[in-house]
């Protein structure tokens, strides 16, 4: 300390504090260095810490933490504190006026400045896993740890990755929130050139702060504010992956439930998306417990389910002989680059998918057959063919789509054609998950409507079930939770399965509709290769399906229209022929239009669409 300095107290004390801050590498260090160095430069000697406000580099705060430590310098040596210099009262118009009488600024009614609160992260975000990871470490020994070793243990408590980015368009990923934690100075660092991470005082007392509201113990109100309580309900909150069982719900409620469109709506194409979201444990279930009736000796019984008829051709498959698993699309990938991100994260959520092109939507559940089991199934003709494994399809499909991937299937009929083939694929519940996606303003405002019709429609007229999710990692939690309900939902109960050899394919959609009625407390299934067969794109397709599709290969002939154009022309031969009866020209190139001039607008075909049909086929 320089003799000639002339505040020798308050220089000691910026320095004791700057060289804290430079043991623990805080970015407070500069700021106290700015500070010491403006009053060691300072020829003023100041009676108070407030009139050090002056100098450059120290603030209000730091003027009130000398004040305190001055305080507390005084009452330890018996000498009495400074005041505060005098303050003039001023005129109205801003002058010191000579009849004011001075008041002194301690005896001034304080101002009351609103204290910031503190800073929660919010939960299970990156800033939260972060925090929740290092207050695991050693705070005796100033524990850190490199950051590899931090994102492992930071991982399990935070919804997103700290090591790709949730959306493939984005370059940021969870772990970008450690630069806000070490602005905060929350999180500290030491070392070079490899970082090793810490938490300082500040990010300790938040840590203890969740991990009491977690506890469920009372968070002390210096440390945290009352935001922190949201996790209180447990140490996974609202989105635990592990829910309390429910009470089982009846088949009529659960259908009504399954179909009952819900959400918001706002001006976003996003918000537009009038779905339902639901826990694992709000699954449809409209399939009660099956009475035991088989085997236990590993042999099917082929005898009826039930004295009805109509279940004589079914084979029970025992509960406690299959495995309930997922399989998913080989299609369904993150990026082109990025191929195995869905099924490795699925593995961390303890689900295994099985991996396959499938016929049909973007996520199935099959219950694959144990060996004794299996044998048993291969002989009464039910086995797929060759394969060692036998699958059984089971009622829930899945199908993903990203919101910009929906809207381009809405503009070029795929959706329709899409909705159709679920329809005929045989499978009872239908979850259709649509994945947000950043689009244009322009494109969210052209075609909101659209979106909010064709959800509506989903729920409504298709009852299928819509499921919204706002990123990549969201579909996969909620993929892993529902894997998991389902394993729950039928392991323990009985499936009747309707062998390759009694139905044919396009039998098995009428006869899975009449057991499902007359004995709907039974789940029933197929075995794949029925499954991929109902699927085929062509061989499941009658003639007038055919028609329909070649209708619709013209840009702007929609589902509705294609099927106004059939009721009128049944057959593509009697719309040829009734081109050929026209005279070139207007007649000819107006005869759709002219016939379905008074339908509904969806429904009408408009005179340049009606010329362009009659291009294709007269």
């Amino acid at each position: 300390m320089p003799e000639d300095c002339a505040n020798p107290l308050l220089a000691g004390w910026l320095k004791e504090w700057m060289d804290e801050a430079k043991e623990r590498n805080s970015k407070g260090y500069t700021v106290y260095k700015k500070a010491y160095q403006s009053i060691k430069a300072c020829p003023l000697t100041f009676n108070h810490p407030s009139e050090a406000q002056q100098l450059n580099g120290l603030g209000p705060k730091l003027c009130d933490r000398l004040t305190e430590k001055l305080k507390k310098h005084c009452e330890e040596n018996g000498l009495a504190m400074p005041k505060k210099k005098l303050k003039r009262q001023r005129t109205s118009e801003g002058l010191p006026s000579d009849a004011a009488q001075p008041v002194e600024a301690e005896q001034s009614s304080p101002v009351r400045r609103k204290k910031p609160k503190p800073y929660v992260p919010k939960y299970r975000s990156g800033a939260y896993g972060l925090i929740v990871a290092l207050g695991t470490l050693d705070r005796e020994s100033n524990q850190a740890i490199p950051k590899p070793d931090l994102i492992e243990l930071a991982q399990p408590h935070c919804d997103s990755s700290y090591t790709v980015p949730s959306d493939p368009t984005k370059f940021f990923t969870a772990w970008k929130s450690m630069q806000t934690l070490e602005t905060k100075e929350l999180v500290c660092t030491r070392g070079h050139p490899t970082k090793r991470y810490y938490l300082s005082d500040e990010g300790w007392e938040v840590a203890d702060g969740i991990q009491a509201s977690v506890e469920g113990r009372p968070v002390p109100a210096k440390k945290m504010n009352e935001k922190t309580s949201a996790p209180a309900r447990g140490a996974s909150g609202s989105r635990s992956v592990t829910p309390e069982p429910r009470s089982k719900q009846s088949a009529p409620a659960a259908q009504a439930q399954h179909s009952q469109p819900g959400g918001a709506q706002s001006h976003k194409a996003s918000d537009h998306l009038r779905v339902l979201s639901i826990s694992e444990d709000d699954w449809p279930n409209s399939e009660p417990e099956l009475s035991n009736v088989h085997s236990r000796s590993g042999k099917l019984d082929r005898r009826p389910a039930s004295s009805s008829s109509s279940l004589q051709d079914t084979i029970i498959l025992p509960a406690g002989s299959f495995e309930v698993k997922m399989v998913l699309d080989m299609r369904e990938i993150r990026t082109t680059t990025d191929r195995d991100y869905i099924s490795g994260e699925l593995k961390k959520h303890g689900v295994t998918p099985i991996i396959r092109s499938l016929p049909l939507g973007d996520v199935l559940w099959v219950a694959e057959v144990n060996p004794l089991y299996a044998n048993s199934l291969k002989a009464a003709t039910v086995g797929d063919g060759e394969d060692d494994k036998v699958e059984i399809v089971l009622e829930h499909i899945l199908e993903r789509k990203r919101l910009d991937d929906l809207i381009s299937s809405i503009r070029d009929g795929r959706f329709h054609e899409q909705k159709f083939r679920l329809h005929r694929s045989g499978i009872k519940n239908v979850t259709y998950l649509i994945e947000e996606y950043s689009i244009s303003s322009e494109r969210s405002e052209k075609y909101g409507d659209a979106l909010e019709s064709a959800i509506a429609s989903m729920q409504v007229v298709d009852n299928f079930f819509v499921k919204q999710t706002t990123k990549l990692d969201d579909t996969i939690h909620y993929l892993a939770r529902m894997t998991k309900t389902l394993k729950r939902l039928y392991e323990s109960k009985d499936v009747n399965i309707i062998p390759a050899q009694s139905f044919g394919a396009e039998a098995v959609t009428i006869s899975l509709e009449r057991f499902r009625k007359t004995s709907p407390g039974r789940a029933f299934g197929m075995t794949f290769s029925v499954f991929s067969a109902m699927c085929d794109k062509t061989e499941s397709m009658t003639l007038r399906d055919v028609y329909l599709k070649m209708l619709m290969c013209t840009r702007g002939v929609t589902g509705d229209k294609a099927i106004e154009i059939q009721k009128i022309w049944p057959t593509p031969r009697a719309l040829a022929e009734a081109f050929e009866v026209q005279e070139k020209g207007p007649t000819r190139d107006w005869m759709i239009s002219d016939r379905l001039g008074s339908a509904i607008p969806r429904k009408k075909v408009g005179k340049a669409l009606s010329a362009k049909i009659a291009e294709i086929w007269g």
